[in-house]
């Protein structure tokens, strides 16, 4: 419920605060207040780890929080947070793909879920929602749920610090600087005094309860948890998403955005209840979808 709100704060942050630079601060904010936690509450072994690890967990952030969050960001300024949010709910599909051109063989009711879910985001693209957003905020969410989903698919396969909070803590540092950087390099300017006190809380929000609580709960569930049970944030991230930005932000909820909406949902409902099967027999040992991620 928290994580699709947070699609709503991102639109009402970025009324008055560039995308990059409140990402930026949103994330670095959130790395160092649990770094501190960390070293607070668990000591300082907490946060060792490896220069591998340390490289792996940025690489990571990097892709989920630079790149996938970022350009969630950005496209939010072009389509409403409701299109935003169904688009990212295609996450699980795009990690299917990545399990296929790894050389993994998912079963046959997993890849008709997979053409069923892209059957509707085909269908929101090229609508574009009906009037709910352009043809460029749609190509950057497109974009932002691909490298979400690279991000995501790589974090069970390279080294990364063993404990989960400790390596929320280095995503989130390394998203937030990189977001800052690429704030400079395309020269985002941010007017402190343009902010308006509405933009402010929304931050706040976004660094507590969108970084802190579930941005870091989601990695350290993906350690003890059930993927299956994990992935199915997929369904609930969208209709949050949508109800909150029509009845606060009066965005258009239309009847392509529904229909289109209900066709991925029914894609990924397929491809996680298949891989919930399939995790149940002990023979088969090959990847269910164990990456599956949220992007706001």
């Amino acid at each position: 419920m928290v994580w699709g709100s947070t699609y709503l704060g991102i639109m009402i942050t970025i009324e008055t605060i560039p995308p990059l630079s409140s990402g930026a601060m949103r994330f670095t904010v959130a790395a160092l207040v649990l770094t501190a936690a960390i070293f607070l509450l668990r000591g300082r072994d907490a946060l060792r780890m490896t220069a591998k690890e340390f490289g792996g967990a940025a690489l990571v952030g990097l892709l989920l929080l630079t790149a996938g969050n970022g350009m969630v960001a950005v496209a939010e300024q072009h389509i409403s947070s409701g299109l935003a949010a169904l688009l990212v709910a295609s996450v699980p599909l795009w990690l299917v793909v990545l399990r296929i051109l790894a050389r993994d063989r998912p079963r046959v009711l997993t890849l008709t879920g997979v053409l069923i879910g892209f059957a509707g985001v085909a269908v929101l693209s090229l609508t574009g929602g009906s009037g709910a957003g352009d043809a460029a905020g749609i190509v950057t969410i497109l974009l932002a749920s691909l490298s979400w989903s690279v991000g995501s698919f790589l974090s069970a396969r390279i080294p990364m610090p063993a404990n989960p909070f400790t390596a929320s803590a280095v995503e989130m540092l390394a998203g937030g600087v990189g977001l800052a950087l690429t704030a400079t390099v395309l020269g985002e300017r941010l007017d402190l005094d343009a902010v308006s006190g509405r933009s402010w809380a929304a931050l706040a929000y976004l660094i507590v309860m969108g970084s802190l609580v579930a941005f870091t709960s989601y990695v350290w569930l993906l350690g003890t948890a059930p993927i299956s049970l994990i992935s199915t944030y997929a369904y609930v991230n969208p209709v949050v998403a949508v109800a909150l930005g029509a009845l606060i932000l009066g965005e258009p909820v239309t009847g392509s955005m529904v229909a289109a909406g209900l066709v991925i949902v029914v894609g990924v409902a397929l491809v996680v209840s298949t891989e919930r099967r399939r995790q149940v027999v002990p023979e088969e040992k090959e990847p269910a979808v164990a990456e599956v991620a949220g992007s706001a």
